[in-house]
């Protein structure tokens, strides 16, 4: 079950890949070159990779809310 949902603003996003470098289970870089999650419904287990990914990218782009509390975590 999914715990956190995964906010991504690609239009945003630099393409600098800090987020496929810290989490690349989960993020990807694209041809154009922005990134984009695997998936955007995450469990527990999957929270911390992308949680590295949200907080080590340059440009704030990468959001997870919870999905009991509906509140941005990040």
């Amino acid at each position: 079950m999914a715990n956190y949902k995964i906010q991504h603003d690609r239009e945003g996003c630099i393409g600098c890949g800090a987020c496929a470098a810290v989490c690349p289970d989960n993020w990807d870089l694209k041809p154009d070159g922005k990134s984009a999650p695997k998936k955007v419904d995450i469990s527990e287990d999957e929270f911390e990779c992308n949680n590295n990914a949200a907080t080590g990218c340059p440009v704030n782009v990468i959001h997870i809310i919870d999905v009991k509390t509906k509140k941005k975590i990040i």
